[in-house]
C-alpha cells in the first residue's frame, strides 16, 4: 500500500539528480527539492504529485548543509541559468561526479571508472557566449533583455551577470538605451511581432574582443537597426564587428539561416591548443574557451602518450576543432563534416595555422564512412566522437567500431547519453577504460565527459 505524504512536510535531502534537484525520500516515495543541497533538513511544500514522486519548494530551512553557501549573483534564486551557485564550488565538482556515476549505474548498468571533475579555470566571468532574449513593457515600451525566469519564458532584464565578462553587460545596457531612443521594438513570442528577437554575444578570451549579432523577426536591414549597429561599434573599442541574423519563423531557434554585417569583421578569434581559430555568429563553438582548452589539451596529451603518429579520425567535426588541435601529435587526420560553411571555416583555419596534415571531407558522413570501409575497413588509429546532447546514432556508433583499430575517445556534454552509447559499445565487445569529467559549466547541473574505449 503505497503511503500517504502530507503536502507539507520534513525531510533530508541525500543527492542530487541529473537535472540539479534535491532528492529526498520518504518511505519510499521520491521527493525533488529546488534549490537544495544534499544534507539540507528542510520543511518543503509539495506543489506536484504524481504516483511515484513529487515535486517540491522550500518552505523553511531546519537546518543548512555544511555545502551551502550565499549566492555570489542577487538573481540566482528567480534565474534559470545558475542552479546550483548556492552551494560550495569544490562541492559543486563532487556531485557531478555522482551524477555521473548514477548515470553509468542506472542507464549503462557498468560502475565504469570514473575519475574527480577536472575544474573550469574559472567559475565566474567564464561564459563566452551570451544569448540574451529580448522583449519590451507594454506602456513604456521599454526593451528587456536578460535570461529567463525559473520554468517561465518571462524575462529578467539582467543588468549584471558575475558568469559573463563585465563588458558583455556594458553593451546589452547601451543596446537597450539606444535601441527604444531609436523606436526598436522588442520581439512579443505570442503574437510573433516585434523587430528585434534577441542580442548575441560571442567574446574571446584570446583577444578580449567581442562580436555583436542583432537577430531580428526582419528579412531585410531596417534603418534602425543599422543605426543601432553602428552606435555600437563606435561606441565600444571592445567590439570587433556587428551583425544581423534574420529569423522570422515561430520557432525557439534562436538564430536563422541568413547573416548580414554592418560594421567591422564578422568574426573573433580564439586560441585553443596554441592554435587559433576564427568564430563566426553561426560557429560551434565552447562558451568556456578556457574549460574547453583544458579538454583539447587533455585527448592532445593522451593521444601522445600512447600513440606513435596515429592516423585519427574526426568524425561529425565541425570546424575540425579536435582534428586542429590534435594536428601536432598525429601523422595525419581525416575530418568529415557534411556542412559546407563549417568545413570552409575549417578550410581557412587549417591555411592560416599552416597545417598540412589535415584531409576535410565535406560530405555526407555515412556516405564517406562507407568508402573508408571498402578501402579495407579498420583505417584509424583513433576516432574522435564529440556529438550533440541527443549522442550518437546506432549508425555512427557501428561505423566507429568498424573504422577503428585502437581507441574512440567519446566527449559528451550529456551523461544521459553517453552512458547509452557506452552501453552499445560494450555490448559490441569494447571496453571503458575510464571517464574523465571536465566543468564546462560551473554552477550548473552540467557536466562535460571524455570517455576513453579501447577495442
Amino acid at each position: 500500500m503505497q503511503a500517504i505524504i502530507p503536502n507539507v512536510l520534513e525531510v533530508k535531502i541525500e543527492k542530487l539528480s541529473n537535472m540539479g534537484l534535491g532528492i529526498a525520500k520518504v518511505e519510499g516515495f521520491v521527493i525533488f527539492v529546488e534549490n537544495s543541497c544534499p544534507g539540507d533538513l528542510l520543511r518543503v511544500e509539495i506543489y506536484k504529485k504524481n504516483k511515484n514522486f513529487a515535486f517540491a519548494h522550500i518552505v523553511e530551512i531546519l537546518k543548512a548543509s555544511p555545502y551551502r553557501v550565499e549566492p555570489f549573483c542577487p538573481m540566482q534564486k528567480i534565474c534559470g541559468s545558475c542552479q546550483l551557485q548556492f552551494i560550495d564550488y569544490n562541492y559543486q565538482l563532487v556531485l557531478k561526479k555522482e551524477i555521473v556515476k548514477d548515470a553509468m549505474r542506472s542507464i549503462a548498468g557498468e560502475e565504469f571508472e570514473v575519475r574527480d571533475v577536472i575544474p573550469s579555470p574559472e567559475n565566474k566571468n567564464y561564459r563566452h557566449k551570451i544569448q540574451y532574449p529580448v522583449s519590451q513593457t507594454k506602456n513604456s515600451k521599454r526593451l528587456l533583455a536578460g535570461y529567463y525566469k525559473k520554468g517561465s519564458h518571462d524575462i529578467l532584464n539582467i543588468k549584471y551577470c558575475p558568469i559573463q565578462p563585465s563588458i558583455c553587460d556594458n553593451i546589452i545596457d547601451f543596446i537597450r538605451e539606444e535601441g527604444q531612443k531609436l523606436g526598436v521594438s522588442g520581439y512579443e513570442e505570442k503574437n510573433a511581432k516585434g523587430l528585434l528577437r534577441h542580442v548575441v554575444m560571442r567574446s574571446s578570451c584570446y583577444s578580449g574582443k567581442v562580436l555583436v549579432v542583432l537577430v531580428i523577426n526582419d528579412n531585410k536591414i531596417t534603418d534602425s537597426i543599422k543605426k543601432l549597429g553602428n552606435l555600437v561599434y563606435d561606441k565600444f573599442d571592445e567590439v570587433s564587428g556587428v551583425l544581423v541574423n534574420f529569423n522570422t519563423r515561430k520557432t525557439n531557434l534562436i538564430l536563422g539561416d541568413k547573416v548580414e554585417s554592418i560594421c567591422g569583421d564578422d568574426y573573433i578569434e580564439e586560441k585553443l591548443c596554441d592554435k587559433i581559430f576564427k568564430v563566426g555568429a553561426k560557429t560551434f563553438f565552447q562558451v568556456n574557451p578556457k574549460s574547453a582548452n583544458n579538454i583539447f589539451e587533455y585527448v592532445k596529451k593522451y593521444v601522445e602518450d600512447n600513440f606513435n603518429s596515429p592516423i585519427v579520425l574526426d568524425a561529425y567535426a565541425g570546424i575540425t576543432a579536435f582534428g586542429i588541435c590534435l594536428s601536432d601529435v598525429a601523422k595525419k587526420i581525416v575530418s568529415v563534416e557534411e556542412v559546407k560553411e563549417s568545413v570552409d571555416l575549417a578550410n581557412q583555419i587549417v591555411a592560416e595555422n599552416n597545417i598540412d596534415n589535415i584531409d576535410l571531407c565535406n560530405m555526407d558522413a555515412g556516405k564517406c564512412f562507407e568508402n573508408f570501409l571498402k578501402l579495407g575497413g579498420k583505417t584509424f588509429d583513433v576516432t574522435i566522437l564529440d556529438p550533440p546532447r541527443k549522442g550518437c546514432s546506432v549508425e555512427s556508433l557501428e561505423y566507429a567500431l568498424k573504422l577503428t583499430k585502437s581507441k574512440i575517445i567519446y566527449i559528451s556534454c550529456n551523461p544521459a547519453t553517453l552512458a547509452r552509447d557506452l552501453k552499445y559499445l560494450t555490448s559490441k565487445g569494447a571496453k571503458v577504460d575510464f571517464i574523465q569529467p571536465f566543468d564546462m559549466f560551473p554552477h550548473t547541473y552540467h557536466v562535460e565527459n571524455v570517455a576513453l574505449v579501447s577495442l
